[in-house]
């Protein structure tokens, strides 16, 4: 297929879950006709300007990238207006498109969002998939419209959640399942053989920005519930909980039956174990104050637990 038959793309996202898609409009060709994402961020220790994942992709295979702090500037819209694009593929960008945005491309926009719409419209849905204990999620390509993730919805794929899956493993899984959806769609698109489906609004849930308030473990919850946040909490903020006056960062774990006193701290077979207001979890991966991660296991070796050992909620 020669470039001069393939559609013209204008390309949004910013972090690694947007990578893949961009990927596969490189890999099928399409005319990119530039690469809008998020100015560069100060990270790390010594806060240095770092790129986002996205830049770094489009870079390296010679494209335009544009960091507009907003979309809202006239400049920047008339901009879009001039780069002429049939369509415009938005994945995690982080910023809401204006009406002269969505109306510029011939093609409408298209968004890859990480969940089964009208489920989990917003900023985290894959991590509240993992917090609200679910066992299915998925991705959804839809045509977008200017409430967040209200637009129609073009295909979608599912899958299923692990029962000890974190947030951050089923992130790389739905990537690369966003981009494959993504690829069908435009597949699709092309050949005219796609329907808009509306989203039923009644059923309409919410995945608002993760707050580090959230991080707090409180023991008197269901084991199950303190397993969910765990894992929808990995990789940021982390579970975090306060053992013998020293602050851990909870990384993984496993759902026991045992039933105690909540937080009160036992050694099963050297592994870690804490009861909860149901139940009990085991604590099979965390992370020290200093930074360092470690197995439950291998932390009770340095760290001998006493008859008072409990785990609070914070010092």
């Amino acid at each position: 297929k020669t470039t001069e038959d393939n559609m013209r793309v204008l390309f949004m996202g910013t972090p690694d879950f947007a990578v893949p898609s961009l990927q596969v409009l490189i890999d099928q060709r399409h005319e990119i006709c530039g690469v809008f994402t998020q100015p560069d961020k100060p990270k790390g220790r010594g806060y240095k300007l770092q790129p986002p994942p996205v830049k770094e992709l489009a870079l390296q295979n010679g494209l335009t990238v544009y960091q507009p702090p907003t979309l809202r500037d006239e400049a920047i819209q008339e901009e879009i207006v001039r780069l002429q694009p049939d369509l415009i593929v938005v994945v995690a960008y982080g910023k809401m498109l204006p009406l002269k945005v969505l109306n510029t491309p011939k093609l409408g926009c298209i968004n890859v969002h990480g969940s089964l719409l009208p489920k989990y419209r917003g900023a985290a849905p894959i991590q509240w998939a993992v917090l609200n204990g679910d066992s299915v999620t998925g991705v959804t390509t839809m045509f977008m419209a200017e409430g967040m993730d209200s637009g129609d919805i073009l295909l979608t794929a599912e899958t299923e959640i692990g029962p000890e899956e974190t947030a951050g493993e089923l992130f790389s899984r739905l990537k690369d399942l966003g981009a494959e959806l993504l690829a069908e769609t435009l597949k699709r698109l092309e050949q005219g053989k796609l329907t808009r489906i509306p989203q039923e609004e009644a059923a309409a849930t919410f995945a608002p920005m993760l707050k580090k308030e959230m991080s707090i473990v409180d023991w008197n919850q269901p084991a199950q519930r303190v397993h969910d946040q765990i894992r929808g909490l990995n990789p940021w903020p982390g579970a975090v909980a306060v053992l013998d006056r020293k602050r851990l960062k909870l990384l993984s774990s496993k759902v026991l039956t045992y039933s105690g006193e909540p937080g009160t701290v036992v050694s099963q077979e050297g592994e870690l174990v804490v009861f909860c207001g149901e139940g009990a979890i085991q604590i099979t991966e965390l992370q020290t104050d200093k930074g360092k991660r470690m197995g439950g296991k291998e932390y009770l070796l340095g760290h001998p637990l006493s008859k008072e050992s409990i785990f609070t909620s914070w010092i």
